[in-house]
């Protein structure tokens, strides 16, 4: 791996520093590198923005740390992904505390059209298993990506009924990608992968499965998806962690009801009596109240690109570049647009169905 590569991996372990102040900090200094080795030259493009900031710098702890994970990542064929390269999860990055970078193994299914998160309780009942199974089959036609975290329950169930339909699916672990967690389920991430699949980690190699890392996790299974399905699960646990997380990025939520004598299903009618998820029954129900089942105009007319002018030309390129966008993240790439300015331009090009809005505020092209 290259050297900015190097330094990008040591900035996170890198004390006092997080995800989002990376993030700017390689915003505002253009890479990493130059944040270790020109600390001038930084403090200039800090000023006055982040002028108390400590500048990193190199330790014996953290370059072992880094050429470790760097050996790993060749000897197993893993990958990383930052959130500045081209084929991060474009949903993900529209999430603030979204990670500054992941490990992944497998394909990049991160942008598929589809993506469909599945999460319940870990002690699935046999009528859980069903939803699933019903649900997968249903949105299969859809050609939908499954995403779910590989834990016992109702996320193997998930991945397996994607495998079974075809479907993409995609794993995101609360572990290191050294271990596969629960160890039940190592066939089945070889399947995933096997199959087209990918797992993905924000953890370290080493990282052991730790109950804190699993709510943290939750919330890339949540940024990652259009909408988040709650097959089964009890009042409180990660599922329910997951929902809320994805209500709070404006993600469509769904639950399965179920016996109201079961503890197992009283999580789905919480949320569903306190309006954080539709119910729906059917993955045609899903797939109605996502509009998968509108067609969409295919063909606009040629003159509405010749009127065109050039500040909406320059909003279309950064939502075709970025396969969807928020205004935020228009405004990032076109700053001498301010968000105002950017909401009237895609409202208008909405009116004239150039461009449409989706779940998570996310503005895509419709042909």
């Amino acid at each position: 791996m290259d050297q900015e590569t190097f330094y990008r991996l040591a900035l996170i372990h890198y004390p006092n520093y997080g995800n989002v102040n990376i993030k700017k900090l390689i915003q505002i200094c253009g890479n990493a590198t130059v944040l270790f080795e020109d600390h001038k030259k930084v403090a200039g493009k800090l000023q006055p923005v982040r002028a108390n900031i400590q500048l990193p710098t190199m330790n014996a702890s953290i370059e072992k740390f880094v050429l470790n994970e760097i050996k790993h990542a060749r000897q197993h064929d893993i990958k990383i992904c930052f959130f500045d390269d081209e084929d991060y999860p474009f949903r993900l990055l529209n999430c603030n505390d979204s990670p500054y970078y992941f490990y992944y193994k497998g394909a990049k299914n991160f942008n598929g059209k589809k993506n469909i998160a599945i999460v319940g309780t870990r002690n699935a009942s046999n009528y859980g298993k069903d939803v699933v199974k019903k649900i997968v089959e249903d949105l299969a036609s859809h050609n939908v990506c499954v995403i779910s975290g590989l834990a016992r329950g109702i996320d193997t169930c998930a991945h397996e009924e994607a495998l079974n339909n075809n479907l993409c699916t995609v794993a995101v672990m609360g572990c290191g990608l050294k271990t596969i967690y629960p160890r039940e389920n190592s066939n089945l991430a070889d399947k995933i992968l096997e199959n087209g699949g990918t797992i993905i980690s924000e953890y370290p190699f080493d990282t052991l499965p730790d109950r804190m890392n699993f709510p943290k996790r939750n919330r890339i299974i949540a940024g990652m998806s259009d909408a988040v399905i709650v097959a089964e699960s009890q009042e409180k646990g990660g599922s329910i962690i997951t929902a809320e997380i994805a209500h709070s990025y404006n993600r469509d939520v769904f639950a399965i009801p179920g016996s109201i004598f079961q503890k197992s299903q009283r999580g789905c009618h919480e949320l569903i009596r306190n309006n954080l998820a539709a119910l729906v029954y059917s993955g045609e129900n899903i797939a109605e109240m996502m509009g998968w089942n509108s067609q969409q105009k295919s063909n606009i007319q040629a003159q509405l690109f010749i009127e065109l002018n050039a500040e909406e030309e320059a909003v279309l390129n950064v939502i075709r570049k970025q396969q969807g966008a928020t205004i935020d993240n228009i405004y990032n790439t076109l700053p001498q647009l301010n968000a105002s300015k950017i909401a009237a331009i895609l409202l208008s090009m909405e009116l004239r169905n150039i461009v449409e809005c989706k779940p998570g505020k996310i503005y895509t092209t419709i042909y």
